[in-house]
């Protein structure tokens, strides 16, 4: 009777730590999810601003249409990739990021290229949109690090015992995280 009482004791101490275990999991799943989901609003609030950056340029007279037309088709091919926030596997950010990554490319180059119009450059339109895509990519840049800290905290406790053996038993899987575009561990050259 002893056995039993020891017995049955410790599976209930077993089942105990399994709940508060899975019951971790599925809370820093959620705050995952929705640190992604603040990551995807700040992508959409520049994607937002897009168009109106682009309208305004074009009211610029002789200005580069081949930049337009890739600013307009990266936009296209980032808003065209939707992320289940259920599957935020390496591969899904990965390619998330490739094709933010393309557009932020071609934000650069038409910001640059509009160094070149002085008329453009007065705008107060133009200032003003180029203002606010400015403070959209901080946002953005401080959602991806908050997202980042979500997925380390997330991470750890799948992979750490006991949460290893839930984790596997209940289909928690490994997050993906935001890492650094390639070639940025290289300064770019600026020559005058």
């Amino acid at each position: 009777m002893r056995n039993l009482i020891i017995i049955l004791a410790v599976v209930v101490f077993i089942c105990f730590i399994g709940g508060c275990s899975y019951n971790g999991m599925v809370s820093k799943d959620e705050k995952v999810k929705a640190k992604w989901g603040a990551v995807e609003s700040q992508y959409q609030r520049r994607s937002d601003l897009i168009p109106n950056l682009v309208a305004t340029v074009k009211g610029a007279a002789n200005f580069e249409k081949s930049t337009l037309v890739e600013v307009t088709d990266a936009r296209a091919r980032a808003t065209a990739i939707q992320v289940d926030p259920t599957k935020l596997n390496p591969e899904t950010i990965q390619k998330f990021q490739a094709a933010q990554g393309q557009l932020t490319s071609a934000l650069s180059r038409l910001l640059v290229a509009s160094e070149n119009y002085p008329n453009l450059k007065s705008n107060d339109n133009f200032s003003g949109l180029q203002a606010q895509l400015e403070g959209t990519e901080n946002r953005i840049n401080t959602a991806r690090l908050d997202f980042n800290d979500a997925v380390q905290e997330y991470n750890t406790t799948i992979r750490s015992f006991p949460g290893s053996l839930i984790a596997g038993m209940f289909g928690f899987y490994e997050k993906g995280s935001f890492t650094a575009d390639p070639g940025s561990d290289k300064a770019p050259k600026v020559s005058f």
